[in-house]
């Protein structure tokens, strides 16, 4: 379920103790197939304040990535 809020299979390894990758995977197919999550699909809205990005974390945007030379900063959420 991690893996599919997060879609970061580093982070989840850590988080389930796991030495090797593969052991990841196993988990991480099992929850697909058990919960039928197939849809990548999300919503994404640039922000440039921090007001802005407290309105969207608040409504349930993840922070997706780093700030830009124009000051955005990238969210999304699951369609």
């Amino acid at each position: 379920m991690e893996y599919h809020r997060t879609k970061d299979i580093l982070y989840v390894k850590k988080i389930l103790g796991h030495k090797l990758i593969e052991n990841t995977l196993k988990y991480i197919d099992l929850g697909a197939n058990l919960f039928g999550i197939t849809d990548d699909q999300f919503i994404a809205k640039i922000t440039t304040n921090v007001q802005e990005s407290c309105k969207l974390v608040e409504t349930g945007f993840e922070y997706v990535t780093g700030e830009y030379s124009d000051g955005g900063k990238i969210f999304r959420k699951r369609k």
